[in-house]
């Protein structure tokens, strides 16, 4: 998906989202946001089209792709620190976005978890900004410090479900959560066969 589709789906979505979204936030007495120089919708596709880039960091992308090889579709951006603030106001949005483009259930559904580690292993004793939340976990590869990130597919690839989880979560536990609207078969690898999990599951109605 080029910058100028994912930007349009990006936008129809904002579209039909804001006007909900503001009067949710007026009815909990927040104040409204002042325009900025970018839309939420700019913000938005930036956000999004650096997962589908081939950088690792955030940063690089925007400062050695964006703001050097994107300033004709984005004409009003602004410096790195002044985008950095205002990701956290968008991401309800973001998660919403992501709701909207779960695919549906075709009877054949896929789930699997995979590591999100948030230092190296040598680090973790002096790490703070996750020192709360992330946790040591094991994988087939090792131990890692960090989340997990669970998520059930259909047969064409497209996402039905997701959560994050600390990193010492079993894999089985978001299970019952992940396949609320699934139905038919569920394939998974090993790590996922549990007889209680079964018989949950058979009792869901999943």
């Amino acid at each position: 998906m080029s910058v100028l589709e994912l930007f349009c789906a990006v936008d129809d979505f904002w579209q039909r989202f804001e006007p909900q979204w503001k009067a949710s936030r007026l009815a909990a007495g927040q104040q409204r946001d002042r325009a900025g120089q970018l839309c939420p919708s700019e913000v938005m596709t930036i956000l999004i089209h650096f997962h589908q880039s081939n950088y690792r960091t955030f940063k690089a992308y925007y400062m050695e792709h964006v703001q050097t090889h994107r300033a004709k579709e984005f004409p009003n951006l602004v410096s790195y620190p002044r985008f950095v603030a205002l990701i956290p106001g968008l991401m309800v949005p973001l998660l919403a976005y992501l709701q909207s483009r779960f695919g549906a259930c075709t009877g054949i559904s896929f789930i699997d978890s995979t590591s999100l580690e948030v230092c190296d292993p040598k680090r973790i004793s002096g790490h703070r900004v996750f020192a709360a939340d992330a946790r040591r976990g094991n994988t087939s590869t090792g131990w890692f410090f960090g989340f997990k990130l669970h998520l059930a597919v259909n047969d064409r690839g497209e996402l039905l479900a997701c959560c994050l989880t600390p990193g010492n979560v079993d894999d089985r536990a978001p299970v019952p959560y992940l396949v609320k609207r699934l139905r038919g078969k569920l394939f998974g690898d090993r790590g996922y066969i549990s007889t209680p999990l079964i018989q949950l599951l058979f009792e869901q109605g999943s």
